[in-house]
């Protein structure tokens, strides 16, 4: 069975678009799911030339099972690709779900990067706006697409490959009325999205049809409540029913081994001592581009800086590695010796530059989310190695400029004046960076002034949580939502949950785990062989997808792996143990066990895996060593090996 690609159709190309290609013609095959009907279509062929027929399984809790029968009974060869469509009710508010690549309206108007963006309001395809968006299976963390009317909500699930090629999933609003779809092959439309905020044309690949050949695609239709949240029930069932085996089974090395090799890999290529850096990256090729090819810069955390050297101080202290504990101490004595003059850390280091606010173009503003996880680490580097008075100083210093921007609802700022530390901005969910900082301050300060801001914070973010978005962590997606936005909500709401047992907090702690979720892998990609991913066999279960605007499989979630497996153990849920034990496998694969592993030097570990046709090639690997890529991996295993 082969397939190709159609160029787009002129009307793709001039920047209008149907959506459904050249030709479009509905098939007999028609089915209901307990109210909500499904029709297949054939897209770029009369449909005359097709028999199809949709078999339903029976209803499994709220799955129905569903195989698709298509014949070709043209006497000649035919071009076409197979559409499945589920029509839902009316509703001004589907709430749109592809899991890891698109959130409601997935790109608020605000923001700055551009990505795809639904909206009904004179939508334009040249800004990535579009009130209907077809993907490729690839680009999402679940091959499903979930939306809701006014009755209750569907999805449609299928895998990444179908009996003719790799599969797609689409939406579209039909009047007022959510439509889900499925696409074997995929499409891509109305226009591509690859990493840049240029739009490329529509890719609608289409199966070449034997005169008799039958296909026979699987998928499955979820009918689900009017609770948003119910999401989690469609993932939570795809991942249990493919589950396969130990998932230990990806690792390359075991977690000791892992913890070693990622406590030299920071050390040897991405700690400097004069000054006292972790670089936040370095190039694979030392030969051809030595320390031109390493950037010289260092954030105080997020991308390098604090949470690492704190991973490497604690590393140091268990293995007894004198060296890694002076390193990671000159870091954190030099961080802490060059605050702003509001009292605060500042944003990056720069050899050229020295100290400056980091990557936001107004460079008075200082973005909270780098300053809360910076204060946590160095808060924990405190309780690990006490004695440090600059350290706890420092914390008390920045803690104190979140509490005086707190607003009485209990708002903290996501952005702060690097000279007056005044809140700039209170956008988004990026302030939750500092809940979890407030709340092990208060226990390790005895100080229940920070609980309390803690609490206070944490109660204004619900809604936030209840909404299901989050967005505006990292400072280079602007007010994008993104997978590390759910790893500040798990780090805050496991925090307030362990300090309060309040029952608001369990509920908050589960949204923000399940929501984080959504952007984590449940099964493996497949990579052609002859590519450097496929050709090591790295297997995608467990990883994340770092965000609709960045498409690639990155492994920050580790970040709150111990909270994760906290909340698992305390609340008995095997769901997260689960996840948390997939992450930690999906990440001990590429971490270079040996110089020349995989084309790198022994200890680095990269950033991207490419997973999907964005930035690079599917099947690809960034050849940049990150300090935050190992010292996420460091942080793990010693919650791991300390568990």
């Amino acid at each position: 069975m082969t397939h190709r690609n159609h160029p787009a159709p002129p009307d793709l190309q001039q920047g209008g678009f149907t959506a459904t290609g050249r030709q479009q013609s509905h098939l007999a095959a028609t089915e209901d799911c307990g109210g909500r009907p499904l029709r297949v279509t054939v897209l770029g062929a009369d449909a005359g030339a097709f028999i199809a027929s949709l078999v339903v399984g029976p209803r499994d809790g709220r799955r129905y099972d569903v195989r698709l029968h298509v014949r070709c009974v043209a006497d000649t060869p035919v071009s076409a690709g197979i559409r499945v469509e589920l029509a839902l009710g009316a509703s001004d508010d589907p709430g749109w779900l592809v899991p890891g690549a698109f959130y409601g309206e997935n790109r608020p108007a605000a923001c700055r990067v551009r990505y795809p963006r639904f909206t009904t309001d004179d939508p334009d395809p040249a800004l990535l706006e579009s009130a209907e968006w077809a993907f490729r299976a690839d680009r999402t963390a679940t091959p499903a697409v979930m939306a809701w009317d006014g009755e209750g909500g569907a999805a449609l699930a299928t895998t990444e490959r179908s009996p003719v090629g790799q599969a797609g999933v689409g939406f579209a609003l039909d009047g007022d009325r959510p439509l889900l779809r499925l696409h074997f092959p995929y499409r891509e439309e109305p226009v591509v999205y690859d990493g840049s905020a240029q739009r490329l044309p529509a890719d609608v690949p289409v199966h070449e049809w034997r005169p008799g050949e039958e296909v026979t695609p699987a998928f499955a239709v979820y009918l689900l409540g009017p609770d948003r949240h119910a999401y989690t029930d469609v993932l939570r069932d795809v991942h249990h029913r493919t589950a396969s085996g130990d998932p230990e089974a990806a690792a390359w090395v075991p977690i000791e081994e892992a913890a070693d090799l990622a406590a030299w890999g920071l050390y040897r290529w991405h700690y400097r001592p004069d000054p006292p850096v972790l670089l936040e990256t370095a190039a694979f090729d030392r030969h051809a581009l030595g320390e031109r090819g390493d950037r010289q810069a260092m954030h105080v955390s997020w991308i390098s800086g604090i949470p690492y050297a704190y991973a490497l101080l604690r590393h140091g202290r268990r293995r007894g590695r004198a060296d890694y504990v002076d390193a990671a101490t000159a870091v954190l004595d030099h961080i802490c010796a060059n605050l702003t003059p509001a009292g605060t850390f500042w944003g990056q280091w720069t050899a050229s530059g020295g100290w400056n606010v980091g990557w936001h173009p107004d460079r008075n503003r200082l973005h909270a989310r780098t300053l809360g996880e910076a204060t946590l680490f160095l808060l924990r580097a405190v309780v690990e190695a006490p004695g440090h008075d600059g350290w706890a100083a420092a914390v008390r210093s920045n803690l104190d400029v979140a509490c005086r921007g707190q607003r009485a609802d209990g708002a903290l700022g996501s952005a702060y004046h690097c000279a007056t530390g005044d809140v700039l901005d209170r956008t988004g969910t990026a302030g939750l960076a500092w809940v979890p900082a407030l709340v092990e301050a208060a226990a390790a300060f005895g100080e229940p002034r920070y609980l309390d801001a803690a609490r206070r914070a944490g109660r204004f973010y619900l809604d936030a949580l209840r909404e299901e978005f989050l967005y505006g962590a990292p400072e280079d997606v602007d007010l994008a939502p993104s997978s590390e936005d759910g790893y500040l909500a798990v780090l805050a709401n496991v925090a307030l949950l362990e300090a309060d047992d309040d029952p608001v907090w369990v509920d908050a702690a589960r949204r923000a785990a399940d929501w984080t979720l959504t952007f984590r892998y449940t099964y493996d990609v497949d990579f052609d062989r002859h590519t450097l991913l496929g050709h090591y066999g790295f297997r995608s279960r467990g990883a994340d997808q770092a965000s609709p605007a960045n498409q690639h499989l990155h492994s920050y979630g580790l970040i709150c792996a111990p909270e994760l497996r906290r909340l698992g153990e305390r609340l008995g849920d095997d769901y997260y143990l689960a996840s948390v034990r997939e992450n930690l496998a999906c990440f001990r694969q590429f971490v270079a066990r040996r110089d020349g592993d995989f084309n790198a030097y022994r200890g680095m570990v990269s950033e991207r895996f490419y997973q999907t046709a964005c930035y690079q090639p599917k099947g690809m690997l960034l050849t940049l060593s990150h300090a935050w890529c190992i010292g996420v991996l460091l942080l793990a295993c010693e919650d791991l090996l300390d568990a």
